[in-house]
């Protein structure tokens, strides 16, 4: 039996073309700023380079990429399981529209640094404990879930109010994003170095963890003797000083790409 109205072609095609780009927008605002970007980036490239080994003739090279393409699905699940249950979750709760990005603010960067330094000088004389990550290229939107979100401009005050003994988030990760702290208490990943020195604590093995999973600078300040460090590409550089501590986040937040960002941090490994 036929229906007793039928859209037209061009509307059902117009429909069908809007309806897959909304689930694809969808889907793009899941992944961006976490680690699946970058997943997604380099598989991007594998399919580029299985196209053009087709038009090249490579046939062996297109018969790799080809059979190994087959296995995408299964990877794909298993790379993608942690945004694949965060968007569950979000479907669950009805928060599927909600906003993503976070307003940037205009800050001056002189300002920032200012605030970090002075914020970590202090809890180093203090003795306080601290664990500041500063994210770089590679969102860390799965992070700040396991922590309580702030959204709030950087200033020196409420970095070392976070930090101060006995209080709910003093016990975490702060995550920054360029002049905003997005959020505090975080959890973070612990490395699996079986090699890292049994001296060094929880806040350590947590900034290293991170620094392994993802591009971010994490700045670690012991409570035991004060001791600022810094983990960056999966290695620890200690005993930091002010200055030292000025230049590495001046060449993070200038946005110079011909920059090699921690050649001051290997520099300073090898003089320990």
């Amino acid at each position: 039996m036929k229906p007793y109205f039928q859209f037209p072609d061009i509307i059902r095609h117009i429909v069908d073309i809007a309806i897959v780009a909304y689930a694809l927008y969808k889907l793009m605002l899941l992944i961006r700023e976490t680690r699946a970007e970058q997943v997604l980036k380099g598989l991007a490239i594998l399919l580029f380079a299985t196209w053009m080994s087709n038009i090249l003739n490579l046939n062996t090279v297109h018969m790799i990429l080809r059979n190994t393409a087959q296995l995408g699905v299964i990877a794909l699940l298993i790379v993608f399981q942690p945004e694949l249950r965060r968007a569950l979750e979000q479907i669950g709760r009805g928060r599927i529209f909600d906003k993503v990005m976070f307003t940037q603010n205009d800050e001056d960067v002189t300002e920032v640094i200012e605030n970090i330094v002075g914020a970590v000088q202090n809890l180093s004389s203090s003795r306080t404990g601290a664990l500041i990550v500063i994210e770089r290229k590679t969102g860390l939107n799965d992070v700040v879930e396991t922590g309580v979100r702030l959204d709030a401009r950087l200033t020196r005050e409420l970095l070392e109010n976070i930090f101060v003994p006995n209080t709910p988030l003093h016990d975490g990760a702060v995550i920054i994003r360029e002049s905003r702290i997005i959020a505090a208490g975080c959890f973070l990943p612990l490395t699996e170095n079986p090699n890292l020195s049994k001296q060094l604590g929880t806040r350590h093995r947590a900034a290293l963890g991170i620094s392994e999973a993802s591009d971010a600078l994490a700045i670690i300040v012991s409570e035991e003797t004060g001791i600022v460090s810094i983990a960056s590409d999966g290695k620890l550089t200690r005993y930091l000083d002010t200055e030292g501590l000025r230049g590495i986040l001046e060449k993070i937040y200038i946005k110079d790409k011909e920059l090699k960002p921690f050649s001051l941090i290997k520099r300073r490994s090898k003089d320990a």
